[in-house]
């Protein structure tokens, strides 16, 4: 957000990642004018207890430190209402107590080890190897929170010492932590506690704890709110705070009525007497729609998220908390939205590769004079690290060091690139982005051998222009922002990822036809889809495939089974069995399946494959035809003193053997057999979307045609909701959240005439739509579709979701690690 040179300004000597610091960290000095750092502060998107552990590693490091301040993007009521905080309504003083206690204990464990005084043990915690953490945890116990233990805030006085006397720990809430794609589409940051929160847990109406329940209108089996629930609330409510709004509260969804309730409680309890610009919240659960996150939409920008890779989570974390989120995920893990960008790979040409020759030898040197009082066996080290980096495994070339995300809108001279984009169609974005492109090559005076075509354009053609555009250093930096953009995108229209996109779209196609032609149908098609993926994978596994054959995968087919059995159940009613289609059709699919992970299995984790992994494998191994065995020269020496004295001997064993290794396998089909029932107990749940959810059973919002007369039965629960409201019709099951006076007016003064109409959402000229569970890149056009074909200009539409949704996203919430399947 162009934060960097005023952060500088500030005196800052340094940033880097609280969960990935090293101690190389200690080393950088952007600010040449700064006196050594005293001073830390941090900045957080999650919960104090998630980030105690980094945050003593932090202070274990910097040792020198007298000072540190902690932003927190949860506010202090957050903390004292979250179920699995140990903290209570004055949580930031509690926090402040427990950390300086805890870091007492951890200066003093230091002490003891090295046996020296703390300030000369500083070095201790700099190697390379662990970066810090040998001196600080050997388990998670030992920085769990004190009050974990037992301990209270009356037991640090009296007992610290000198260093934990000298450092001083504020904390502060520090509101409005976001992912901006643009000034009005944001999500939340994904390893943040709110996003990272659940939302439903588990139950017979809840898919995966990433998304809310079904809107059944009923009470829930579970006697709590979802810790998501509670912290998309306050979020919500600091964020209307900060924009100094007085928010008319709606919502559509049984999960978004309760975040409904919880900021009403909190507007009128802390906005009594303020005057603020009125302004429209509309809540609206993901699980009323499932079926446009699955799809792959006519999109550039999911097309881009979808295609290029992400930043990796943080290890550590992943670590310590992994196999507890398998166990009772109370929280889950989504994939960051820090693309990586392989800007690198297409700007590399043989002049890079003399900067590789160079690159090792001033590494290690530099890393030698860093460490020059370490022992012999670090040098070793050392030289392992030059070897990989000879090897071109371990750290980048001059040119990777520019790869990365979307720079920021700070750097693109005015051109808001991302924001720009986030509407367009596959088709428009790529010919914007070559209209930038040719832009830039004329301002820098730059020509290109490559004859460019109107219309969309070709890989060779972008490719051309971006080198040309990055050939000199000084246009490289100046175009940075034009440059990261074009290489998204062409990362994204080159035929490994295009493929695989096309055919989603004509797999999908084709299942909505046979959506409305029979249920037959319908399950032949999907049938039909696994066979063939299946074969794919099998051939491709051999070596034998032909490009021809397509390129969705066997984990594929499982996507566009999601996606058949919610069409299912918005065209077909119950058949039996609980599900769209009949008990023979039904056996059918469960069958291929069953046939299909034996001969072929998938790549995903899938959760009903979970503990059964290991014996498939082993399975396909024993199954494999090898055809390149051979007797081998001994073996035919032996053969050769073989006679009839020897007679049938060891046979017997042989055929106890394969008797006991069919058994084996007969045990493992009918334990494969139970799991794919309870696959097929998942998909009748996405069937019974419709049938069970209250807004949409109640009809409305799947009409054939909107109300100017065009079809747009392929517009998703978004646009359609839209529509309705901007037109002022009724929405069944949209709920309006009035405030304590609203209810007063309305029970007690009603009775005389003076009661208050019930306010419409179109009426606002500020509407903030967010939706619980996230959103994707087709919504995002939907929505400004819908508010443009409204005719009212004048309203400002802001749109917001937990995260930023892919069908890879969708496949792993509701098949994944994290489903409840």
């Amino acid at each position: 957000m162009g934060a960097f040179p005023m952060l500088l300004d500030l005196g800052v000597r340094a940033v880097c990642s609280l969960e990935n610091m090293c101690s190389l960290d200690l080393a950088v000095d952007w600010n040449a004018n700064s006196d050594s750092a005293r001073k830390i502060a941090i900045m957080t998107s999650r919960l104090l207890s998630d980030a105690h552990r980094y945050v003593l590693r932090c202070l274990s490091m910097h040792q020198v430190v007298h000072r540190c301040t902690i932003f927190t993007s949860i506010s202090e009521a957050a903390h004292s209402v979250y179920p699995d905080s140990p903290l209570g309504p004055d949580a930031f003083r509690e926090y402040e107590s427990l950390l300086l206690l805890d870091y007492k204990e951890l200066t003093k464990k230091c002490q003891a080890k090295s046996g020296q005084p703390t300030d000369s043990n500083i070095h201790g915690n700099l190697t390379l190897n662990n970066e810090g953490w040998s001196q600080i945890v050997s388990s998670e116990e030992d920085v769990s929170i004190s009050a974990q233990k037992g301990l209270h805030e009356d037991s640090l006085e009296g007992k610290m010492e000198d260093v934990g006397a000298k450092l001083v720990v504020s904390v502060h809430h520090f509101p409005m932590i976001l992912c901006p794609f643009s000034p009005r589409i944001f999500v939340l940051p994904s390893e943040g506690s709110v996003s990272e929160a659940c939302l439903s847990a588990e139950c017979e109406d809840s898919l995966s704890p990433g998304f809310p329940p079904l809107s059944t209108g009923l009470p829930s089996d579970a006697d709590e709110v979802p810790p998501g629930a509670t912290l998309t609330a306050h979020f919500l409510y600091h964020l209307a705070v900060k924009m100094d709004l007085k928010m008319e509260i709606f919502s559509l969804g049984d999960l978004s009525k309760t975040v409904g309730k919880i900021l009403t409680d909190m507007s009128s309890l802390y906005d009594v007497g303020r005057r603020k610009r009125s302004a429209g919240l509309l809540l609206i659960d993901r699980s009323l729609d499932l079926l446009t996150p699955c799809c792959h939409g006519d999109s550039l920008v999911d097309r881009i998220f979808s295609s290029l890779p992400r930043r990796e989570r943080t290890s550590s974390y992943t670590n310590a908390r992994g196999s507890q989120t398998q166990l009772n995920p109370s929280s889950l893990q989504r994939a960051p939205l820090d693309v990586q960008i392989p800007l690198g790979k297409i700007l590399s040409t043989e002049d890079s590769k003399i900067y590789d020759s160079h690159i090792s030898e001033s590494i290690a040197a530099f890393m030698r004079g860093w460490d020059c009082y370490n022992s012999v066996p670090q040098i070793v080290d050392l030289t392992n690290i030059n070897k990989n980096v000879n090897d071109g495994k371990s750290l980048p070339t001059e040119v990777q060091l520019l790869n990365g995300s979307f720079v920021s809108t700070e750097s693109f001279r005015g051109t808001p690139y991302l924001e720009a984009i986030l509407d367009r169609r596959t088709k428009d974005g790529a010919i914007l982005v070559k209209k930038w492109l040719q832009e830039a090559l004329r301002q820098e005076n730059v020509t290109t051998n490559v004859r460019t075509r109107p219309g969309f354009p070709g890989k060779s053609e972008l490719l051309s222009m971006i080198r040309a555009l990055a050939k000199c250093q000084a246009s490289l930096v100046r175009n940075r922002g034009i440059i990261q953009m074009a290489t998204a995108a062409l990362v994204a229209l080159d035929e490994s990822h295009s493929d695989r996109w096309d055919a989603f779209i004509s797999a999908e196609k084709i299942l909505s036809v046979s959506a409305g032609d029979t249920s037959q149908s319908l399950a032949a098609q999907i049938g039909d889809i696994i066979n063939k993926s299946a074969f794919v994978g099998y051939n491709r596994k051999s070596e034998k495939m032909d490009p021809s054959q397509g390129p969705l995968s066997f984990q594929d087919a499982f996507l566009l089974m999601i996606i058949g059995y919610i069409l299912a159940g918005d065209n077909f009613p119950t058949a039996g069995s609980g599900g769209p289609f009949s008990w023979q059709e039904e056996h059918f699919l469960k069958e291929s399946i069953v046939d299909a992970i034996l001969e072929n299995l998938p790549t995903a984790k899938l959760k009903f494959l979970h503990g059964l992994t290991e014996e498939l494998e082993a399975n396909m191994n024993r199954n494999k035809p090898d055809e390149s065995k051979e007797l081998s020269s001994e073996q035919l020496q032996i053969d050769d003193f073989d006679d009839d004295q020897w007679g049938k001997w060891g046979d017997e064993d042989e055929d106890g053997n394969n008797k006991e290794q069919a058994y084996d396998d007969m045990q493992l089909k009918l334990e494969l057999h139970d799991r794919v029932d309870n696959l097929f107990k998942t998909l009748h749940k996405l069937s019974n979307l419709r049938s069970r959810s209250v807004p949409l059973k109640e009809g409305g919002l799947f009409l054939e045609s909107n109300f100017s007369g065009d079809p747009y039965t392929n517009k998703g629960l978004l646009y359609k909701l839209l529509t309705r409201v901007l037109y002022k019709h009724d929405v069944p099951g949209l709920e309006y959240h009035s405030s304590t006076v609203g209810r007063l007016f309305k029970s007690g003064f009603g009775r005389f005439g003076l009661g208050q109409a019930k306010p419409c959402i179109a009426d606002q000229n500020v509407i903030l739509v967010f939706v619980i569970g996230g959103i994707n890149g087709v919504e995002v056009r939907e929505v400004q579709e819908a508010l443009s074909e409204s005719g009212r200009p004048d309203i400002e539409l802001i749109l917001g979701g937990t995260t930023l949704l892919t069908p890879d996203d969708m496949l792993d919430l509701l098949l994944g690690q994290y489903s409840y399947s």
